[in-house]
């Protein structure tokens, strides 16, 4: 997921639609556009979201994360 994308996002009994424009370490800010309310920013957290793009991003740092321990258990 980056800056730019379009996300759906569960919002009250529905979904919405709307891009992303800032990510944070857990959080993302999608701006939406509601009927009375053109470009709202709506606050999400990623494992709200569940996208498949945030999971796979963090299934890599961690697999970086365990060989760059075993590299330095094995000096």
């Amino acid at each position: 997921m980056e800056i730019g994308d379009t996300v759906t996002f569960p919002f009250g009994k529905g979904e919405k639609e709307g891009t992303v424009c800032k990510i944070m370490p857990k959080t993302i800010y999608i701006k939406v556009d509601f009927p009375k309310h053109k470009g709202k920013i709506v606050k999400r957290s990623i494992t709200e979201l569940q996208t498949k793009g945030a999971k796979k991003k963090k299934a890599v740092k961690k697999e970086r994360k365990k060989e760059g321990a075993k590299k330095k258990t094995t000096k």
